[in-house]
């Protein structure tokens, strides 16, 4: 066994090498941020070789020959220590990192970087003019790279799998395929027996609402709710999102529409989930590769536990509500509690996943599953992708959309990606979440007074403890298993959808 006198330097060693490789990763998404937010149009081209310059100085540092060596010299000094501990867990998660990025040549990656940046900009002119011709022959290369991304692992079993892999890690296309079978068995049901009802009556939410007002009042909810603006900030973009530079600048994205109120409110809700779970991260794992959220789905599962459980529920409104009259009291003052509560909980057939109830939200995501899947097996050709999308539309929900806008370049996923391993994480997610919950009130049952109370203090606590303070020190598989005791399960979800929606709705 090496002895502490040995193993020292190298541990030092390669903590100073993750954070390098960190600040240079943190540079590359502060100018993605930049992008999506201030950045002028004709700033595309330049920022595109601007990204792909530091992606693939980060890569190439990161699969060095050095770092390899590094990595099996503290092989033993790892198995030496508990498996949770921080220094085992460091070694485990840059070794597991290390051995996906070293078989991906840098050149590889710098190549993709400056086609997803092209990419963007290009599905940021087309989604707007309902063009899906101009962006075509992008997405086609886009599907050309994901293979060949995926073709550097040729010991998958199925060709998306090592694109899940890069999202959440352990996750297998087979295993995904009938969780969401058996999901989609309990969901279609539950569709058609509220669908068949007469709709909720949500114009309250589509008067006019002020831009300003509206970000007022999402900047003082968020900030009850726990998000540190010393460490974070909120602007607004196309697609919102969250972002962090480190534990001590995690920043949040939104957008406004002035005669929808529920867009601003609850996307920022959603970005606020994602950042108190990076601003909760132990400090002392800064600058390495356990500095981040465990998966996907986990990330996923607070921003909807936040969003969802938490910032839909009406136990939520029965103390934020009269401060959201007060600020639009020609608007809401006349509009009971309860009429508010229905109508941000309306469950209807609609083409577009980000605004889609939590009881439809599932068959949005596993519709992009599907497609990904037969796009990366060769059964979908780019050129028929809209067609797919609609008809899956039409018989899945009932509905088509309009136009390509609302259809197939509605999400900007696959335009600063890869195909593949993009949407799974939204569901697992939302299986996460109730999952999650169950367990946190079974632990402290005071949680749901104390939302009446606007207080998440328990909540909040409850949640770093468990799940934010470890980073990605554990896979979900693990991380699911010590906070619930038990392997990911549909029937949370379920529970809380019938639970919910049929005190709403005739169940």
């Amino acid at each position: 066994m090496q002895t502490i006198e040995k193993t020292e330097p190298k541990l030092l060693d390669l903590k100073t090498r993750l954070a390098e490789i960190n600040d240079i990763e943190a540079a590359a998404s502060l100018l993605y941020w930049d992008q999506a937010t201030y950045m002028p149009p004709g700033g595309a081209a330049a920022r595109g070789r601007q990204l792909a310059t530091l992606q693939q100085i980060s890569h190439t540092k990161f699969t060095e020959a050095a770092m390899g060596q590094l990595l099996e010299d503290l092989r033993p000094y790892e198995t030496s220590l508990p498996y949770d501990s921080d220094a085992a867990s460091l070694i485990r998660i840059a070794r597991q990192k290390y051995e996906q990025a070293v078989r991906v040549p840098a050149s590889f990656m710098a190549k993709f970087s400056r086609h997803r940046t092209e990419t963007y900009g290009a599905w940021a002119r087309a989604r707007p003019e309902n063009n899906f011709a101009a962006v075509r022959p992008y997405l086609e290369e886009t599907l050309d790279l994901s293979r060949e991304l995926a073709n550097f692992f040729l010991d998958y079993q199925h060709i998306a799998d090592p694109l899940i892999d890069f999202a959440d890690y352990g996750m297998k296309a087979s295993f995904l395929r009938s969780l969401f079978a058996e999901l989609r068995e309990q969901l279609v049901p539950i569709v058609e027996a509220i669908t068949s009802q007469t709709p909720t009556n949500d114009s309250y939410l589509h008067q006019v609402y002020p831009a300003s007002e509206q970000l007022e009042f999402t900047l003082k909810i968020i900030e009850q709710l726990g998000y540190d603006f010393q460490r974070g900030r909120q602007d607004q973009t196309h697609h919102p999102f969250m972002i962090n530079f480190s534990t001590g600048d995690v920043r949040i994205t939104t957008r406004v529409y002035e005669n929808d109120l529920s867009q601003a409110l609850f996307s920022s809700i959603h970005e606020m989930g994602h950042a108190l779970y990076e601003q909760g991260i132990d400090p002392e794992l800064e600058g390495t590769p356990l500095a981040c959220g465990t998966s996907a789905g986990v990330h996923e599962s607070q921003s909807r536990l936040w969003e969802n459980i938490v910032g839909r529920s009406r136990g939520f409104w029965q103390f934020f509500y009269p401060q959201l009259q007060s600020f639009f009291p020609a608007q809401l003052g006349n509009v009971s509690l309860d009429t508010f509560y229905r109508a941000i909980n309306k469950v209807q057939r609609s083409p577009i996943r980000t605004d889609a109830d939590e009881v439809t939200y599932n068959l949005h995501v596993m519709i992009r599953f599907d497609l990904e899947l037969d796009m990366l097996e060769g059964k979908l050709e780019i050129r028929d992708l809209p067609e797919a999308w609609n008809e899956r539309y039409r018989s899945d929900l009932g509905i088509v959309p309009k136009n390509d806008t609302e259809g197939v370049l509605q999400d900007v996923h696959w335009y600063t990606s890869q195909i593949g391993g993009m949407f799974q994480g939204y569901t697992l997610g939302n299986l996460m979440s109730a999952q999650f919950f169950e367990a946190a009130l079974t632990e402290h049952s005071e949680i749901l007074t104390e939302i009446e109370q606007g207080q998440c203090i328990t909540l909040h606590k409850w949640l770093k403890e468990k799940i934010y303070h470890h980073g990605c020190k554990y896979t979900a598989t693990e991380l699911i298993r010590g906070v619930t005791g038990d392997v990911l399960r549909i029937d949370p979800f379920i529970r809380y959808i019938r639970q919910k929606y049929g005190q709403l709705y005739t169940l």
